[in-house]
């Protein structure tokens, strides 16, 4: 792995998104001499430290779920001591802050198989909350260059949901000012019907 790079590339992933996502990230990252972070959002969670190295911690957004690890944080005798940013690791990068949330070991393992041959230097994030302001406050935070994600999938359920909550690129191309690379999923030809003019 090379030095690390002054640049930086945020890319959302998400278990189980075709690997061609990550994969052009990879390639614009290694034409740009960026360092990856793949950033991965929780919806199911809201954010209760956010710390300088874009590393979070989390709090399940159903108070019953369990959160063994999570103290209380509405108590001040509770609350987290102030938490010193990560040293450099022999490849320059930094990681995550001790403590923060942390990706699922499956995506990671995914994302290190297709990510160490390339060379690239990455990292990941483990995000929570609305997916495109959880993105775009990572790039923010990064000064990333831009900021790359995937199309929807086809289909019903994946054309209502952006009918009915707008896709994520969307979102991040019309509510920040970093530039947005999409990487199509499931391209069709000019001839073709669009995903939602189809499926009604």
């Amino acid at each position: 792995m090379r030095a690390s790079p002054h640049r930086t590339l945020v890319v959302g992933v998400v278990p189980g998104q075709p690997d061609a996502v990550v994969i052009q990230a990879a390639a614009l990252a290694a034409q740009l001499d960026a360092r990856l972070v793949c950033a991965t959002v929780d919806r199911g969670r809201y954010v209760v430290e956010e710390r300088p190295d874009g590393s979070i911690r989390s709090a399940p957004v159903d108070p019953d779920l369990p959160e063994a690890d999570l103290p209380d944080v509405r108590l001040p005798e509770l609350a987290l001591p102030e938490l010193p940013l990560p040293e450099a690791d022999a490849a320059g990068t930094t990681g995550r802050a001790a403590g923060a949330d942390r990706v699922d070991p499956d995506l990671e393992s995914r994302l290190g198989g297709l990510l160490d041959p390339t060379g690239v230097a990455w990292e990941t994030r483990a995000l929570a909350g609305d997916p495109a302001h959880a993105l775009a406050r990572l790039a923010d935070t990064l000064d990333a260059a831009m900021i790359v994600v995937g199309t929807h999938s086809g289909g019903l359920r994946g054309s209502l949901r952006e009918l009915f909550t707008g896709s994520v690129a969307a979102h991040l191309a019309h509510r920040q000012h970093r530039p947005v690379v999409v990487i199509p999923l499931a391209p069709v030809g000019f001839d073709a019907s669009l995903p939602w003019d189809s499926e009604s």
